[in-house]
C-alpha cells in the first residue's frame, strides 16, 4: 500500500485492500462511471498503441516511487532488467488468464455468484 502512495498523489476513493493467505489484493469500485476503453474492439494496431500508452503511464507513475538515477545507475546499461519485466509481464499476463478462467469455472459451477453488466 505504501508503494501505491507514493505512484498516485491523489488518494482513490474507490480502492481498497486485502491480504489473502499468499498475497496482498488491491480491489477497486467498477462502477465509477469515468470512461471505458473497450479493448475487445481493438486490432493490432489499436491494441498496440493502447498498451504504450498504458505503459508509458504506468512508468511515469513508478517514476515517482524513486530517485531516477540511482535506479538507472543501479540497472546498469544491459538490457537485462528489461527482459526480466518482459517476461514477468508475460507471466503476469498468463497468470491472469488463468485465473479469470477459474473464476468463469467458479461462476459456471455456482461457486461464485456474479453481476453482468450490458455494454453500452
Amino acid at each position: 500500500m505504501n508503494g501505491y502512495r507514493l505512484m498516485q498523489p491523489a488518494s482513490d476513493v474507490f480502492l481498497g485492500w486485502s491480504q489473502g493467505p499468499r498475497r496482498h489484493f488491491f480491489i477497486r469500485q467498477l462502477r465509477d462511471i469515468k470512461i471505458s476503453v473497450r479493448v475487445e474492439t481493438f486490432g493490432r494496431a489499436e491494441m498496440d498503441l493502447y498498451a504504450a500508452w498504458c505503459g508509458r503511464a504506468l512508468a511515469l507513475c513508478h517514476a515517482r516511487s524513486g530517485n531516477s538515477a540511482i535506479l538507472s545507475g543501479y540497472m546498469g546499461k544491459s538490457d537485462t532488467f528489461d527482459r526480466a519485466i518482459a517476461d514477468f509481464s508475460l507471466a503476469y499476463a498468463d497468470q491472469n488468464e488463468s485465473d479469470h478462467a477459474a473464476l468463469e469455472n467458479a461462476v459456471k459451477q455456482g461457486k461464485v455468484q456474479a453481476v453482468f453488466e450490458e455494454a453500452r
